[in-house]
């Protein structure tokens, strides 16, 4: 069956680094689309990084361009998520997903997700 995995997830300090990993099984990866969304309490899923199918393409959210990269590794079945620069706004759960077409930062519409890593961030 189809799993996103995602790990990478902790506590760090404003400032500090994280990169979060997702681990693909169940479909065929290199052929989806792959997004980054992150969600807290009482707030809606919000896009924070996509990337195409074949990595070249990429979009991130205002909020973190130019501190977060997102990548892939079509082999390994593995997305990834560099974050740096963190600052208490980031808190969050951090989610995988997969899609097939269409694939922007809107949440809606993602076939596949993960269960969530979490990321707090202090000052």
């Amino acid at each position: 069956q189809v799993q996103l995995v995602e790990s990478g997830g902790g506590s760090v300090l404003t400032g500090g680094s994280l990169r979060l990993s997702c681990t693909a099984s169940g479909f065929t990866y290199r052929a989806f689309c792959m997004g980054w969304f992150r969600q807290t309490p009482g707030q809606e899923r919000e896009g924070v990084a996509v990337i195409s199918s074949d990595g070249i393409s990429t979009d991130y959210a205002d909020s973190v361009k130019g501190r977060f990269t997102i990548s892939r590794d079509n082999p390994q079945n593995t997305l990834y998520l560099q974050m740096n620069s963190l600052n208490p706004a980031d808190t969050a759960i951090y989610y995988c997903a997969a899609k097939l077409f269409n694939c922007g930062l809107r949440a809606d519409g993602w076939g596949y997700w993960g269960q969530g890593t979490q990321v707090t961030v202090s000052s």
